[in-house]
């Protein structure tokens, strides 16, 4: 079992990261959290969930212990798969999540693409009592703007690849991105892509 990831970044996206290790190459999914915490960075190390089904062996990683903790947490919620906790953990950061859950926030945890009022409910009775509030709130910090450069067209070709990787369809991905590049042209490309998975 893999337990974390010690190397140079290789490639990196909002999406996903190639951690080389050795000279060995591991492709892993991150979250957008994770991804502010180690851009602009040359090595970094990620705390691992390995996925292992018939189909496809699946890599997630996380810059701390407890973003993982919690991505563990909500793959236990039956309907949640881990796609669908790393769009969680992409559109609200490990505070927010664990304040959505202790304060039973139906309607924030709802703005998650794929989330209904009833896997909503699930989240919040399932691991309400499982979230320690003290100390879980200082996880993640959301925001590295000043690493990412200015140019808009950049950042919105690298919204729209991180959106389509999420499982967006490109067109209305590249409608919105647009739409909020127009409204906020200094906005960071995981600040863009959190706006555009409420929107889509």
């Amino acid at each position: 079992m893999i337990e974390y990831l010690r190397g140079g970044i290789a490639e990196l996206s909002p999406a996903t990261a190639v951690i080389d290790c050795n000279g060995l190459g591991y492709a892993v999914n991150i979250s957008l959290n994770t991804y502010a915490v180690i851009q602009g960075k040359k090595e970094c190390k990620l705390y691992i969930y390995e996925a292992i089904r018939e189909d496809a062996y699946v890599l997630y990683g996380f810059a701390d212990k407890q973003e993982r903790e919690l991505f563990l947490l909500l793959i236990s919620v039956s309907g949640i798969g881990g796609n669908t906790a790393r769009m969680i953990l992409s559109a609200l950061s490990p505070a927010e999540l664990v304040n959505a859950i202790s304060a039973e926030n139906v309607n924030l945890l709802k703005t998650v693409k794929g989330i209904g009022l009833k896997t909503a409910q699930r989240v919040i009775v399932d691991l309400k009592d499982k979230i320690k509030t003290g100390g879980a709130t200082a996880g993640v910090s959301g925001g590295t703007s000043g690493l990412l450069p200015s140019a808009s067209a950049q950042i919105q070709e690298e919204a729209v690849a991180a959106l389509t990787m999420l499982g967006f369809s490109q067109a209305p991905s590249q409608k919105v991105v647009f739409g909020i590049l127009k409204e906020e042209p200094d906005a960071p490309v995981e600040q863009v892509i959190k706006l555009a998975l409420k929107r889509l």
